[in-house]
């Protein structure tokens, strides 16, 4: 896409006000997302907000200040970070997540000498569409658990399922017919919606937030400070698989933000320092207790429609979140959120992000009557949302999405005929080669 005269490039500095209002733009559609994610993992969303801004502004530094990324909550995460916290508490969860991101670190000094071609040919589309279609239906019971149930009971609620509907529709509604900025955050407009809906049911206490002081520092989990840190490999092999299928979503993130901008960001600054910015978000997250940070599709959407590519106005945006972390109240009126809300919304986001697996097989035209194709998809599937797992020792377990991802890289690697698992995957274009 060229550049036009009304874009504001990569490097320029907007009017002040005009850069409040903007850097404000990219706030409001990366909040409902990212306050989401640490109220279904039970992690604080003031670090969360923390952890977003933090990470957005190390990623801005490591790729040299080329990439107009804003980074938040990732979704992918969710599931893993649930199943370690019920091992390790949320404080194994923060192990996982910083080994998670050793994973990127790694994986972009591979990139950095070899180049980017390895790490798209052990993860063609059959392998990672499928293992994203996991992330998505394995969190359905968690949605409608949320949505339907009394918190903390197993008491079916008319009224809660009521409110988790009402949200859903509005989500829905603002998602179908929204236009421009308002069409990139029906997650907001969803949480709003039905925030206002479950106020007028009776399901909203304001108490917290009358007694929050204006002011007040995020709950930090920091280790050798708040806890002693201790290795599990069972939390490992359930945190780090997923950074292996995040990095290709990643990827994905890049090319199209190469589209929007007119640059192509995977050359210049380099892959490598893109996902090196994504494992160094990650690790500061996990460093203070919020959950690992991701590159946000609505934030690259907001560039596509505005054409305000500056870094300063992410960095921004960035700054707020910060900011946004110490007020109390604010963190005190995201608590308040009912529950039946938030699993409105996630009946939605989680189906998206089965949904998302699926265009990927579609988008790269993977044919799935193929054999190989077809075992490595059901096989992946079975595995990752029936919960198979291997005991490795008696402290050590390979389970759900890590298993599934593993065997569906070995099988993509034995199996013959692998040429019809990449189908139109750009990566192996011949500009890419």
């Amino acid at each position: 896409m060229e550049k036009t005269s009304k874009d504001i490039g990569i490097r320029e500095v907007p009017r002040w006000d005009k850069w409040i209002v903007l850097s404000l733009q990219h706030l409001f559609a990366m909040f409902g997302a990212t306050i989401l994610v640490p109220y279904l993992v039970d992690l604080s969303p003031a670090v969360a907000l923390l952890s977003s801004g933090l990470g957005t502004l190390a990623y801005l530094l490591i790729t040299k200040g080329q990439i107009p990324a804003y980074l938040g909550s990732s979704f992918a995460f969710i599931a893993p970070i649930i199943a370690a916290s019920t091992l390790g508490g949320p404080e194994g969860a923060m192990i996982g997540s910083f080994l998670a991101g050793i994973v990127y670190g790694l994986v972009a000094l591979l990139m950095k000498f070899i180049g980017v071609r390895w790490i798209m040919y052990i993860l063609p589309p059959i392998v990672v569409g499928p293992v994203i279609m996991v992330i998505g239906l394995g969190l359905a019971s968690v949605a409608i658990d949320m949505a339907m149930y009394v918190p903390g009971t197993d008491e079916y609620s008319t009224t809660h399922f009521t409110v988790a509907l009402v949200t859903l529709a509005i989500t829905v509604l603002v998602s179908m017919f929204a236009k421009g900025f308002f069409g990139l955050v029906p997650i907001l407009f969803g949480i709003i919606g039905g925030y206002l809906f479950a106020l007028f049911q009776g399901l909203v206490d304001y108490s917290p937030v009358r007694d929050a002081a204006w002011f007040k520092a995020p709950d930090l989990l920091v280790p050798f400070i708040t806890y002693t840190p201790q290795f599990s490999w069972t939390i490992a092999f359930i945190m780090v698989p997923v950074a292996v299928v995040t990095i290709a979503e990643h990827i994905g993130d890049q090319m199209v933000l190469s589209k929007i901008v007119g640059k192509n960001f995977i050359e210049k600054p380099g892959l490598h320092r893109s996902i090196l910015g994504d494992g160094v978000a990650t690790m500061i997250a996990s460093i203070i207790g919020g959950p690992p940070n991701t590159t946000y599709g609505e934030n690259i959407g907001v560039l596509a429609i505005t054409r305000v590519f500056s870094v300063f106005v992410i960095g921004g945006a960035a700054v707020l979140a910060i900011m946004f972390a110490f007020v109390g109240k604010i963190s005190a009126l995201i608590s308040t959120i009912p529950e039946a809300v938030m699993g409105g919304v996630s009946i939605l986001l989680f189906g998206i992000i089965a949904s998302s697996g699926l265009r990927m097989l579609i988008d790269n035209e993977i044919k799935i009557g193929l054999k190989r194709n077809l075992i490595i998809s059901s096989v992946i599937l079975v595995i990752g949302i029936g919960g198979a797992f291997i005991q490795v020792t008696s402290t050590v377990q390979i389970a759900g999405m890590a298993l599934a991802t593993i065997t569906g890289i070995v099988l993509h690697l034995v199996l013959p005929g692998k040429e019809e698992s990449y189908g139109k995957q750009e990566m192996f274009s011949e500009e890419n080669k």
